[in-house]
């Protein structure tokens, strides 16, 4: 059993997380969140903490923004884009078991004071940005850290604010670059 409540979208969600693991779940019912829901996200947040674990879309990233600013210390789970889509639908609930467990054994959290380790133009000197391939070895370098996909500048600020190593940026960067026909 998780110590942390999951927070996810939707009722369909929490079903495959309870396939996945023994976990407790809290619905946000989409971002149009009732007081109730923020009063019971409130209350696991004290008592055992929570890790928000929305679809890698929009909407999805919308809510995960919206609650970091509530609970900065909640810790945050990604499934990749192309592990949580399934008949031209994407979310948590399209993701396998086992995609639900790997994202859950990257759990991050949000520094209280971000780093400037990494920066955008190091991303293009990676070719993480600016090449014909660079937004699919973002997805695949962001899944292997467990960040998650973004645009460039999202993936500069999740390496600094989720505590990425430069150790294991550099190894993820390696893997996908063996990976993949691009040499970097």
């Amino acid at each position: 059993m998780l110590k942390e409540v999951l927070i996810v979208e939707g009722k369909n969600d929490a079903a495959a997380v309870k396939k996945a693991v023994e976990a407790d779940c809290i619905t946000t019912g989409g971002f149009h969140f009732t007081r109730r829901t923020i009063e019971n996200i409130a209350a696991a947040y004290a008592r055992r903490g929570i890790i928000i674990l929305t679809d890698p879309d929009s909407a999805g990233e919308n809510i995960r923004n919206f609650l970091s600013k509530k609970f900065p210390q909640a810790k945050h789970a990604y499934i990749p884009r192309d592990e949580a889509t399934a008949n031209d639908d994407v979310g948590i609930e399209q993701a396998s078991p086992e995609s639900i467990r790997k994202a859950l054994s990257k759990v991050r959290t949000l520094e209280i004071n971000p780093r400037e380790e990494f920066t955008a133009a190091e991303m293009v000197a990676l070719k993480l940005s600016g090449g014909a391939d660079s937004s699919r070895l973002r997805d695949k370098v962001g899944a292997a850290l467990g960040i998650g996909y973004g645009n460039v500048k999202t993936f500069v600020k999740r390496l600094n604010n989720y505590g990425v190593t430069r150790e294991e940026f550099m190894e993820a960067v390696a893997l996908e670059a063996v990976g993949s026909d691009s040499a970097i």
